[in-house]
């Protein structure tokens, strides 16, 4: 183990270089123009795979391709799948970026690009852990299967197909993914539970074109006035969201993760002043860190409809538009939520307006034990790596993929984030801890042996009883 350890810190200069390579890459999924940097990236991840150790494959899909790589050293050993994904956000607005954001550059001990840390960075550490292993040990101390997509910026659409059609070829004991953040600077953390998500689109029609509110007003409908009151009658002063049924199956935090949240360093004035806002404001009876990570929430994403431009304007509008989402907690079904919230603004529409009502994705929230093994495994990992031992954490946004393993492969994931939510992710100047990459690329590489020595546990264990 300790060999591996010393190849990592001996070619960290060159693990470097490959990724500031990959970095380069301008794979903008969400862009067509940038099809051809995509299909550039794919391949250089099957090659980053191959020198890695690994049997490696492109294979295409309705939009962008999945890389799949995989090692297998023996099927008595468990079986890990990693996923990453090789596409980033568009690096818009360019002119707030301090370097071009394809052409990575270190400063301050940062890495500077964008996809640094959401996730190519972090995708990377993987690979160039398993090069160790192999190039010093000549073996894995597990087998791995390695899972890129291309679409996890665009929604991931065709990725449960993917999964779906090749469960043999994917399955595995447990999944790891890199695409979270550390609790904060010099505090790693793994993530055991995320909220889930559904989203909706809200349409009202009225008369059939905008009308003079001094000739019809008072005498029909107004959508907008109409989606006001609906959308204000979803959530009570108290934060309190009132669509029948809402809260029905939510799983409470046990006193051990209430007292472990309690523990953690929270300031309620630096979270005031990362958010730019004077107050906090949610469900009565919950802290903040509850309420972001552990607690559901209704939010109004936008709202258009009649007249927005300078000036006044008297009409009536014809139409009104409201995009609304909801974060979920275990216990909560996303079809069930989304035919309540139907339900719940259809009963409220007045005479004379029609509503349609448009479904987007979803996906269920996501828990794991924090006292599985596997987790056990990760922290230890992590802890030598990092220097101490990691904080376990909820988060409150959604990875769907995460979802789809469990429900798809039947298999639990480790969310195991070597980055920071300072990392600038989605916008100008996305960087990557130099530091964060390194122990990251050590953290996986103790983490393959640690699940290793979990098996041999649970054989002993076996063999005496």
């Amino acid at each position: 183990m300790q060999s591996v350890i010393d190849h990592l810190q001996q070619n960290e200069d060159s693990a470097l270089e490959e990724l500031f390579e990959f970095l380069s890459i301008q794979s903008v999924s969400a862009d067509s123009a940038f099809q051809p940097e995509m299909q550039r990236c794919a391949e250089f991840v099957q090659q980053a795979m191959q020198r890695a150790g690994l049997s490696a494959e492109i294979i295409p899909t309705p939009g962008h391709p999945v890389v799949l790589g995989q090692r297998i050293e023996d099927p008595e050993l468990p079986t890990v799948l990693i996923y990453g994904h090789y596409d980033v956000q568009p690096p818009d607005p360019l002119e707030l970026w301090t370097s071009p954001p394809f052409e990575p550059v270190i400063r301050d001990g940062r890495i500077f690009a964008r996809g640094a840390t959401d996730d190519k960075g972090q995708l990377f550490t993987h690979l160039k852990s398993i090069q160790a292993w192999i190039e010093t040990e000549g073996r894995l101390p597990v087998n791995v299967k390695f899972l890129v997509e291309g679409e996890e910026e665009v929604g991931s659409d065709n990725l449960d197909n993917y999964l779906e059609s090749n469960r043999e070829a994917l399955a595995a004991d447990v999944g790891v993914i890199s695409d979270t953040s550390q609790y904060g600077d010099g505090i790693p953390a793994i993530t055991y539970g995320l909220r889930g998500i559904i989203a909706a689109e809200v349409r009202l029609t009225g008369p059939s074109k905008d009308l003079h509110s001094g000739v019809y007003g008072g005498s029909i409908s107004n959508p907008v006035n109409a989606l006001a009151a609906m959308c204000g009658a979803l959530i009570d002063s108290e934060g309190r969201i009132q669509i029948p049924g809402f809260y029905d199956g939510v799983s409470e935090l046990s006193e051990r993760e209430q007292s472990e949240f309690a523990r953690l360093p929270f300031s309620e004035d630096d979270f005031l002043s990362e958010t730019g806002s004077t107050a906090t404001f949610g469900e009565t009876g919950f802290s903040t860190l509850q309420r972001r990570w552990a607690r559901p929430t209704c939010d109004i994403n936008g709202i258009v409809g009649g007249y927005t431009g300078e000036g006044p304007k008297t009409i009536v509008p014809s139409k009104a538009m409201a995009k609304i989402t909801c974060r979920l907690v275990p216990g909560q079904d996303p079809e069930q939520i989304l035919n309540a919230l139907q339900q719940f603004l259809q009963a409220r529409v007045p005479p004379g307006i029609q509503m349609e009502f448009l479904r987007f994705h979803g996906c269920p929230a996501f828990g794991l034990d924090p006292d599985s093994p596997w987790m056990g495994a990760a922290g230890e990992a992590m802890q030598d790596a990092f220097g101490q031992p990691p904080v376990f954490i909820r988060e409150g946004g959604s990875i769907p993929v995460v979802s789809s393993f469990q429900q798809i492969l039947g298999i639990d994931t480790l969310l195991l984030g070597w980055g920071r939510n300072t990392d600038n992710l989605h916008s100008p100047d996305e960087h990557f801890h130099v530091c964060d990459f390194h122990n990251g690329t050590r953290a996986s590489a103790l983490l393959w042996q640690k699940l290793a020595d979990l098996r041999k546990q649970a054989s002993a264990r076996t063999a005496e009883g």
